[in-house]
């Protein structure tokens, strides 16, 4: 079918299946459940894993049928924001390194949510710079024993599998000496206690592994490749966040462009320049997202420019913020009269600069690799991670 008729087929389905819906950022398991049963009739009806192989469950098409289905579900609240990390970051990921028998097995699932993935790099001690990571994965049998901790993990207390990024040798420089494996999160000895952050709601957990036991024939790549398998991950982070994939549609986000739009007085010249300026710039990130989308399709690897999308969305958010914050004024810190979604939504945009690599990591990489302007100094990376000191 051509373009058109594809966009209206995919805008019915919507108007009769997503009318009812609410996204959650943190959904109980009442909404999970509901969550999942929405993401089976969004597959069976073919508009999940769009562009994705047909081979492992996707429905083979082109980005540009995969845009237009994003287009038409702006309008709407999709319930799928616990499916965001699977589909945009672990499921990629699968697609590019996994094994045949690891696609088969995990790639259908992921898309029809009978899965739901999270990402295990962060740890206390290694944020922003992930290759000093302790988390340790020894030989055991058949397989790998795995102990440590890691933090900031979105979705991880639904999650029923997650990518996690390990230290396999610590004679090796810190970025040569890690794998990566898929875990079931619900394996012995994995714990998960959510944090609660400034909104109220637990977005994130930290994650404890006491002797977990990984079966071999869950290593991802190569063993000691991971740091390779982890760029490709957060290449995909990157891309899907500055993207928005899987995080749900716009129709209700109190503070998107139509929203505040609707709420200011655009007879004030100035509050009219901000909306303007607003509305640039969401115009602006989204056809870059469409170039580097295109480009990836086309065998042209988008690489550190993936970092300015993250960085350009990080800095709209807080434009955002900001915007709704002076129309709102008192509304804004307001948690009753219907004003707690506007309050949660300012709260929250902080952490759009923080997670997926911070503002100042992300321009660290655009002028490393995208400007290559003199690197600052390092002298760690050819020194044995266990000669290095970390954490204090």
């Amino acid at each position: 079918m051509n373009l058109q008729e594809y966009r209206r087929r995919a805008r019915t389905w919507l108007e009769a299946n997503a009318q009812d819906t609410e996204a959650e950022g943190t959904p109980d398991a009442g909404g999970v459940a509901a969550a999942k049963a929405f993401m089976a009739r969004m597959y069976d009806a073919g508009y999940s894993g769009i562009s994705w192989p047909g081979e492992w469950g996707g429905q083979g098409l082109t980005q540009a049928e995969e845009r237009a289905f994003a287009e038409e579900a702006a309008g709407f609240t999709l319930p799928t924001y616990v499916f965001s990390i699977g589909l945009g970051m672990c499921g990629p990921t699968l697609v590019d390194l996994g094994t045949p028998e690891q696609k088969a097995r995990h790639l259908r699932p992921l898309l029809r949510g009978e899965e739901i993935w999270c990402q295990l790099f962060s740890e206390p001690g290694a944020g922003s710079d992930v290759a000093a990571l302790q988390t340790r994965a020894t030989p055991a049998e058949d397989g790998w024993t795995v102990t440590g901790q890691k933090v900031w993990t979105s979705v991880a207390q639904h999650a029923s599998h997650g990518l996690l990024l390990t230290r396999t040798d610590v004679d090796a420089p810190k970025h040569k000496g890690l794998s990566m494996f898929i875990v079931d999160m619900r394996a012995p000895g994995v714990t998960v206690r959510p944090l609660r952050d400034m909104t109220g709601r637990a977005h994130f957990n930290e994650i404890f592994f006491d002797d977990v036991h990984i079966p071999a024939e869950n290593l991802v790549g190569q063993v000691n490749d991971g740091w390779s398998c982890a760029v490709t991950t957060l290449l995909h982070e990157r891309l899907s966040i500055s993207s928005g994939v899987g995080m749900g549609g716009r129709r209700d986000n109190p503070v998107a462009f139509e929203a505040l739009r609707h709420t200011a007085d655009t007879a004030d010249p100035v509050v009219r320049d901000q909306l303007v300026e607003l509305h640039i710039r969401s115009r602006a990130l989204a056809l870059f997202n469409e170039r580097l989308s295109q480009e990836t399709k086309a065998g042209v690897f988008p690489g550190a420019r993936g970092s300015a999308a993250k960085l350009l969305l990080a800095e709209l958010t807080m434009f955002q913020a900001d915007l709704a914050t002076s129309l709102a004024g008192p509304g804004a810190v307001a948690y009753e009269e219907g004003g707690g979604r506007l309050a949660e939504a300012i709260s929250l945009a902080p952490a759009m600069a923080l997670g997926g690599g911070t503002n100042e990591i992300m321009r660290n990489i655009i002028g490393d690799r995208v400007l290559n302007l003199p690197p600052e100094p390092r002298v760690d990376k050819n020194v044995p991670f266990k000669d290095l000191k970390v954490n204090g």
